[in-house]
């Protein structure tokens, strides 16, 4: 291990469950025990990412705050991360301080969206993450502690706690954590880290403000027609002209789009096409007009444009049960923003 010098302060605590309890007393968790960030695992975790502790991963633009090696590899070691998770905690921080991104009003507003993490490419496969069986449940070390170290980086270097900057009115569990793979070996389809302009072959991150997600069933259709046609209704729970929102299409539902020889493309132009009311339906319901959005009784889509969906291919083999993953992009509040893991 080599010799580092940090900032942060130290704290003598006679063993590793005062350190728990203190940490717990403190705030400094996102309710959950903790591993305690001694000296020697932080200096693990920031030689792994062969920087110096001071090194800047990100800043979040509206506070001004620096996210350094060092105060992730703290949160990393706190989630309960391996040192070989780094470099894809700090591609995820670069993508949540990327303006675009809009990381404070994510973390702040009442609308309660969380950090949904994609990781793709080779590395997903070297740390062992699940990209099958209940993508989105417990079971996986690092799906779960890189999903965790996360929110503790927010929390703890942001300060951003539920009840203090937190404001959300309810939130949903993905503000625990809310990191996945894609299933590329499955997939037909350019994963979505190629879609999204980065180079087939590498590995990277795609980070998204995700609101609570709507499991869809179709046991009975198989065309992709009538599978997507189970969608629209979800796709409808933020409104019309959504810039951006995720699809989570699983194993059994994609062997009918492959089947079937359609491309990612056709599945968002679908969707743009057929996911359609009427304006006055969202103005009799009590729900709002935006500035830009149409008056009366024109045919809206659900999504602003065939490219606002985004495809992903994850989940276990049997069931049917794909996702919809609403994201907070109305009015450009958060973008989806991916990454390059610099390994």
């Amino acid at each position: 291990m080599t010799q580092m010098s940090f900032s942060s302060d130290a704290i003598e605590v006679d063993d590793a469950l005062q350190a728990i309890e203190l940490f717990a007393e403190r705030g400094w968790t996102d309710g959950l025990p903790i591993i305690p960030p001694t000296e020697g695992l932080v200096a693990d975790f920031v030689e792994a990412l062969g920087l110096s502790p001071d090194a800047v991963l990100g800043v979040e633009p509206a506070k001004g705050v620096a996210i350094t090696a060092e105060k992730a590899a703290i949160n990393a070691v706190m989630a309960g991360c391996k040192p070989e998770y780094m470099p894809v905690l700090a591609a995820v921080i670069g993508a949540i301080t990327a303006p675009e991104f809009g990381l404070h009003g994510i973390s702040v507003s009442t609308m309660g969206a969380a950090v949904m993490i994609i990781v793709n490419g080779p590395v997903a496969t070297d740390l062992g993450m699940n990209s099958g069986v209940s993508v989105f449940g417990p079971g996986n070390r690092a799906n779960a502690s890189i999903g965790r170290a996360v929110r503790l980086v927010i929390i703890n270097v942001l300060g951003t706690r539920a009840g203090d900057l937190d404001k959300a009115t309810i939130g949903h569990p993905g503000k625990y954590a809310w990191c996945m793979a894609e299933n590329e070996e499955l997939s037909p389809w350019e994963p979505v880290h190629e879609t999204r302009g980065r180079p087939p072959g590498s590995s990277a991150v795609t980070v998204a403000a995700g609101l609570g997600p709507f499991q869809v069933g179709q046991h009975h259709d198989d065309t992709p027609e009538r599978i997507l046609d189970a969608f629209i209704d979800p796709l409808f729970a933020m409104g019309p002209l959504m810039e951006e929102a995720l699809i989570v299409i699983c194993p059994e539902h994609l062997e009918h789009f492959r089947a079937a020889g359609w491309t990612k493309a056709q599945v968002g132009g679908y969707l743009h096409e057929n996911a359609r009311r009427n304006v006055s339906e969202w103005t009799a319901a009590g729900r709002p007009l935006a500035e830009d959005e149409p008056e009366g009784t024109e045919l809206v889509s659900a999504l602003s444009s065939p490219e606002s969906l985004v495809t992903v291919v994850a989940g276990g083999g049997g069931g049917a049960w794909s996702q919809i993953v609403p994201t907070w992009t109305h009015g450009a509040r958060s973008m989806i923003v991916t990454k390059p893991v610099l390994a």
